[in-house]
């Protein structure tokens, strides 16, 4: 028999329970700091194009900077309904967008399939009305099934059959890829894999022997793999001055943009700016030199690093493996672009066509990178436990 306490303590509970699954508890769940930072990364972004496109420094139409907005915009309605998603109902329709993902990506080895500008990359798809980069729906898509992998898997991480397995999906995103000409990208999933691998507890006796097979299969990337314009891109690093016309100028362009800003900048929509190709893409950092200067760049670059330990602190307080391996995969494919673009506008990482998170024109990036936001958000709203009387209820 229930007492009165009883039946006033069941009541409560289910009034909390209804609290928390309501609009109320929804935004008291959200992580309102990491939703807000990159927001503001996002918005800057639109004012740093629109700028550009004013100035007429490189040109950049008013269609690129509307759907600019507007991609803006459909990342963050995009990020609120994730957020409201539980991510183990997301991961587990992964028979669904994974083979659509690799599909879009197959379709850029046929006729609609192009590359950008002197990109020597074909990864993009032309529909007419609209054009989008695949590689970047497969990001997503690749940060799902693999981290329910990971889960499935376990602590059987090390076991020898489910390491080659687990080695096997993360190689098709990084070959599919890097057959476009993409090596950036290629890179980038590589990186997302070893990260979430070693989070997920990936023995010793495996990270070992692959550190010492590193210096053999950069030796066979580099002479069979390699295309000599990259093997250029990367030889002028070691060689300052060796070729400034040629595969240096765009990143001596950039070096200059930045030098050019000072201390404090010269400010937005002003008359004349450094003309740097692709400064309102994979150089946007440089005009944000130009624009806001030095102090602008190191708060940029605050910002970024904030966002990154937020992720890192959401994924060591969620409620299982699953949701740490979404949190891991979405560090470190933030955190790469991040040193990446930098690294490449700074002229210390060679040109390879690797937007800066939120900030580079492109609605297919800007959009990825919102879902995986979204994504991590739906780790911490979905994270708490309620308690009843007699059983736990999840969120």
């Amino acid at each position: 028999m229930f007492t009165v306490g009883d039946n006033i303590m069941i009541s409560n509970f289910k009034k909390m329970e209804e609290e928390e699954r309501s609009f109320l508890g929804y935004l008291k769940n959200l992580d309102k700091t990491l939703l807000i930072a990159v927001s503001i990364c996002a918005i800057l972004s639109i004012l740093c194009i629109y700028s550009i496109y004013s100035s007429q420094v490189v040109e950049v139409t008013e269609t690129q900077c509307f759907m600019q907005t507007i991609s803006v915009l459909i990342g963050i309605i995009a990020c609120f309904i994730i957020t409201a998603i539980d991510y183990h109902k997301i991961a587990k329709l992964w028979f669904l967008y994974v083979p659509i993902a690799l599909f879009l990506v197959a379709l850029t080895f046929t006729n609609l399939g192009y590359g950008r500008g002197e990109a020597d990359d074909v990864a993009w798809l032309d529909f007419g009305f609209i054009s989008i980069q695949p590689a970047e729906i497969l990001k997503i898509a690749f940060l799902l099934s693999f981290s329910l992998h990971l889960h499935k898997v376990g602590k059987d991480i090390n076991n020898f059959g489910h390491f080659i397995l687990l080695c096997i999906h993360g190689a098709i995103p990084v070959v599919i890829v890097a057959l476009q000409g993409d090596y950036g990208t290629s890179i980038v999933f590589g990186m997302m894999f070893a990260f979430m691998m070693l989070f997920a507890g990936l023995s010793l006796k495996y990270i070992v022997p692959i550190l010492a097979c590193v210096p053999a299969v950069l030796y066979l990337l580099w002479n069979y793999v390699l295309s000599s314009v990259h093997r250029n891109r990367i030889e002028v690093l070691l060689n300052p001055g060796s070729d400034p016309l040629g595969i240096e100028y765009q990143q001596n362009l950039g070096k200059a943009s930045l030098a050019e800003g000072g201390l404090f900048g010269k400010g937005l929509f002003q008359d004349e700016y450094t003309f740097v190709p692709e400064i309102h893409n994979d150089f946007i950092f440089s005009f944000i030199g130009q624009a806001f200067g030095f102090v602008g760049c190191s708060v940029i670059l605050v910002l970024f690093a904030f966002i990154c330990i937020k992720i890192l602190i959401d994924a060591m307080t969620t409620k299982d493996a699953l949701g740490k391996n979404i949190c891991v995969g979405t560090f470190s494919m933030i955190f790469v672009h991040c040193v990446m673009n930098v690294g490449m506008v700074l002229g210390v990482m060679p040109v390879i066509g690797i937007p800066l998170p939120f900030m580079s024109a492109g609605g297919t990036a800007m959009l990825s990178m919102f879902l995986a936001i979204g994504l991590v958000l739906s780790t911490h709203s979905h994270r708490r436990k309620q308690k009843r009387m007699f059983y736990d209820i999840e969120d």
